[in-house]
């Protein structure tokens, strides 16, 4: 599982580098999560423009992350793609998560 994460102010943005977060992609997304998250106190925002498919073990790993950051450190979602999008409002979790139609929509959103 490839994700990039770079720090832009006080919001951390990680970029998911897979088409796919599946069953077989779940344990080790969470994984290196908690490793690119290890660092800042800021906002997460997760980027997700590159994975076209996302099926419930990889909602489920999406979900751990953000409990593991806990309240006071949110995670939000950015740049979901349609079939993504159709999980996360067919489950409800787009009334869990704050998520931004691109990524520099949620650093604008920053603050």
């Amino acid at each position: 599982m490839e994700i990039e994460a770079r720090t832009q102010g006080d919001m951390l943005v990680v970029r998911v580098r897979q088409d796919r977060i599946d069953a077989a992609a779940a344990i080790q997304f969470k994984d290196r999560m908690r490793e690119a998250t290890q660092v800042g106190q800021g906002r997460v925002l997760l980027d997700l423009s590159q994975v076209a498919f996302l099926d419930s073990s990889g909602l489920g790993a999406v979900v751990a992350v953000r409990k593991s950051l806990g309240p006071d450190r949110p995670l939000e979602l950015a740049g979901l793609t349609p079939t993504v999008e159709k999980v996360f409002r067919l489950t409800r979790m787009d009334s869990i998560f704050t998520i931004h139609p691109a990524v520099q929509d949620g650093l604008r959103n920053a603050g």
